[in-house]
């Protein structure tokens, strides 16, 4: 019996966008990060080019989190208080791709830090690591477009991932990512319709979609993964099919949303049943990130060094 052919042909492709300048791309970068450029879904390599690999982006935060467990903080306590040195052990011990700088010290409620104290972060940050930067506000929009501009001048000619522009406010972060030559992250919650929006949006203000990278609300593990999953399958379809708007990469925040999870968190005497809370934690966003690689992702944002092994292994594995 003959076995018919499944192979899927896809007339469209993922944009490819790099993140990161060298000294001779006006930067001081010593590698550049590109993601994307897939022309058929995750792993399906028979059915045409999977583009590049998908990169791990390990969370920096500009002030010690306050919510971390004991068996997530360990690996960080002895940088915990000095972000760059906190971004130097993730690309130097824990093998980030890239470092993904939060800046939650600017929030109102999170010590309404000054833009002068994130611009001395942003550059302390960019000289203690040699890899691409991502750079992300802390979604109070008014502290946003008052820090982000004075954020994105420091950090000129890096070519830095900024986010993020939203549906209501993506003006001073999209023209700001124009003058000084960074890419965009456009933000929106899981829904395919309002992620499409914004794209059009900030090309309507003529940034280029080659400089474009999409956000999502991440769901983990027990959390509307599924959701978040069929969302990201769908987005990635809709590229694959021809729609210009949605086809640039994919970033997701797998930490932050794991590691918030119950099941994470609670302890060996609160959940005995749940297995040891030491390794809990690190299966629980290790499981959300391989799930959500094949969902049609190209970067990770993540926090256990653990994790990340695990999930670059898995990616080995699937390559």
């Amino acid at each position: 019996m003959q076995i018919a052919n499944v192979v899927d042909k896809w007339t469209g492709a993922v944009k490819e966008v790099t993140i990161g300048a060298t000294k001779d791309q006006g930067g001081t970068r010593e590698k550049t990060v590109t993601v994307g450029g897939a022309k058929s879904i995750p792993f399906m390599d028979f059915d045409g080019d999977q583009g590049k690999r998908i990169v791990i982006a390990m969370d920096v935060y500009d002030i010690p989190p306050e919510d971390w467990p004991e068996s997530l903080l360990k690996n960080y306590e002895d940088v915990v208080n000095d972000p760059a040195s906190w971004a130097k052990k993730c690309a130097e011990e824990y093998g980030a791709d890239l470092i993904c700088l939060k800046l939650d010290g600017i929030h109102p409620d999170k010590g309404n830090k000054s833009a002068d104290d994130a611009v001395n972060t942003v550059k302390s940050v960019l000289e203690a690591v040699n890899i691409p930067l991502i750079i992300w506000g802390c979604e109070n929009n008014e502290r946003d477009n008052e820090v982000m501009p004075k954020v994105s001048q420091a950090a000129a000619g890096e070519r830095c991932l900024l986010g993020g522009a939203t549906q209501d406010n993506y003006k001073t972060i999209t023209a700001v990512c124009l003058a000084d030559g960074h890419n965009l992250i456009t933000q929106a919650p899981v829904d395919i319709n309002i992620g499409k929006q914004v794209n059009i949006l900030v090309t309507d203000l003529g940034f280029p979609l080659d400089r474009i990278v999409m956000f999502q609300t991440t769901g983990a593990l027990g959390y509307g993964i599924e959701y978040c999953y069929s969302i990201h399958e769908r987005g990635r379809i809709a590229a694959l099919s021809g729609d210009n708007q949605m086809a640039v990469p994919v970033i997701c925040d797998v930490g932050h949303e794991a590691w918030r999870a119950k099941e994470a968190k609670a302890t060996d005497s609160e959940a005995p049943q749940w297995g040891s809370f030491a390794e809990r934690g690190i299966m629980w966003e290790a499981i959300t990130a391989v799930s959500l690689i094949q969902s049609g992702v190209d970067i990770i944002r993540m926090y256990h060094p653990k994790a990340v092994s695990i999930t670059k292994e898995h990616i080995d594995k699937l390559t």
